[in-house]
């Protein structure tokens, strides 16, 4: 007998075929299956804090190639680094492990935590991961860890930090690739605006700091060279048009906090960021603002470089990108520049989660804490179908970045830095010095953004504050992490 369609089985095939090639009018087509194993690119900058981005809403700079991932894909406000410091951030990225796990308190630490990196923190690694996994793992660019790329899992691409590491990126992009990859590009800037201040100290005191840099001087021509064009004004423009109309302004969170902890400075004492605290005019801390944005942008044309390579290898649609830094900086906040304490400039970094056709289009996530160090290994390791590592604390964001409801998230996440621990929830915000008064600061960061107003002496929010006591060993605890007794406060 032969097959006569029914009226019922030829719609229902002819609507399969339309929505294949496009789609019916008012009809969304059906979204192609997300790849089994994808391709795999971690775009890394340096000191660039969650609100230097123009999608994000900052006016005063253009981010094109940030933006266009987040237009892609999903972007998480309340991200976090594990640490606001190059080194201890970048364990807790690689390894997925705090990084007081291994004494990893500040980029001084690096000799000591060497010797408590052991063989079962190296084979979860990220690197390592992957490779196991059958992935080919290249890494170029900033390393700055204690340890080696090969011990992690990685293969060189080069050590350059700027537009070389850009241009050998594409160059690997548009090769033809036997087995899926994952490529880490670590730009360095916006990082080049670290030397504003330590070259404004050594001006006015005489006194080197640049120089003990040994056998880093090549590296150094270039940051101050990218610094200098950074601070150029706009050409054709008088410094007074230039103030008036086109500097970034203040912050509104630009004095220092009244009752700020004594030892909130204690993280990173350094004379040049002292001398700028109370030597630098509103101008060149304006100035200084100026020339963050203008290294953001530098560092955007970078990563546009390697977003072109990616869209011209035929690889957009099988390739995860997730785009984040390693911690902020302080931007004039709080009379500060530079990174190392726990206020958000410093702490909460962009990050962003892109995979063409399956990542929400320009969702904004503003409700679940991500931590960008614990978080990555499991995102990464979920989109390229590998078992997480076992023992690690972190969480996948994929089903978030899919607007997808997920498993009950987190509550709370903790930051690390040297001298002090700090724990984030939904509305507050708790830190805990180990020496100095007042030891402790509790802020309610919907009514107080800037970090002004500290409550943990106000009767009022007694109950808070030792709810976030609690809060921050409990998380220790429910981590497999250790918190010194001297940030425990009963």
């Amino acid at each position: 007998m032969s097959y006569r369609p029914t009226f019922h089985g030829s719609f229902l095939v002819l609507l399969s075929c339309l929505l294949l090639v496009g789609g019916l009018p008012g009809v969304q087509a059906v979204s192609a299956e997300p790849p089994k194993h994808p391709n795999v690119l971690v775009i890394l900058t340096d000191q660039q804090h969650a609100g230097m981005l123009s999608c994000a809403g900052n006016p005063h700079l253009k981010t094109p190639a940030m933006d266009s991932l987040a237009q892609r894909g999903a972007r998480f406000e309340r991200a976090y680094c594990g640490n606001p410091v190059c080194v201890p951030s970048r364990v807790t990225m690689m390894a997925g492990v705090l990084p007081s796990r291994i004494g990893m308190e500040a980029n001084e630490d690096m000799r000591q935590a060497k010797a408590k990196v052991s063989q079962d923190i190296l084979q979860r690694c990220l690197g390592q991961v992957f490779r196991q996994a059958g992935y080919e793992t290249l890494y170029g660019g900033k390393v700055h860890l204690p340890m080696t790329l090969e011990q992690i899992g990685f293969e060189l691409i080069t050590r350059d930090e700027r537009a070389q590491l850009a241009d050998e990126c594409a160059a690997l992009l548009r090769k033809k690739h036997d087995k899926p990859f994952l490529m880490v590009a670590s730009f360095i800037n916006p990082h080049d605006i670290c030397y504003m201040a330590i070259r404004s100290f050594e001006q006015s005191s005489g006194k080197a700091v640049l120089g003990k840099r040994a056998g880093q001087e090549g590296s150094a021509r270039a940051e101050l060279a990218a610094l200098d064009e950074a601070l150029k004004l706009p050409a054709g423009m008088s410094r007074e048009a230039f103030f008036s109309t086109v500097c970034p302004p203040l912050p509104a969170n630009f004095e220092i906090p009244p009752h700020e902890p004594e030892s909130a400075i204690k993280v990173d004492p350094r004379n040049f960021r002292v001398y700028a605290r109370e030597q630098w005019s509103p101008e060149q801390w304006r100035l200084h603002r100026w020339a963050y944005c203008r290294l953001t942008e530098r560092v955007d044309a970078e990563i546009a470089t390697v977003l072109k390579a990616l869209r011209d290898a035929g690889l957009e649609e099988n390739t995860l990108v997730v785009f984040t830094s390693d911690h902020g900086d302080m931007d004039s906040a709080h009379r500060l520049e530079h990174k190392s304490v726990l206020y958000e400039e410093a702490t909460r970094v962009p990050f962003v989660v892109s995979l063409k056709g399956v990542t929400k289009p320009g969702l904004v996530d503003k409700e679940h804490l991500v931590s960008t160090g614990l978080d990555l290994i499991p995102t990464l390791c979920d989109y390229a179908g590998i078992a997480k590592p076992q023992g690690l604390a972190g969480r996948s964001v994929r089903a978030l970045a899919e607007g997808r409801p997920g498993d009950a998230w987190r509550d709370s996440l903790v930051v690390e830095s040297n001298h002090s621990r700090m724990i984030r929830t939904a509305g507050f915000k708790y830190t805990v010095y180990d020496s100095g008064k007042p030891q402790e600061v509790l802020i309610d960061l919907e009514q107080d953004p800037g970090e002004m107003k500290n409550l943990a002496e106000d009767p009022a929010y007694r109950e808070t504050l030792q709810k976030h006591r609690k809060l921050l060993l409990q998380w220790y605890r429910d981590n497999g992490e250790q918190l010194d007794a001297k940030y425990v406060i009963q």
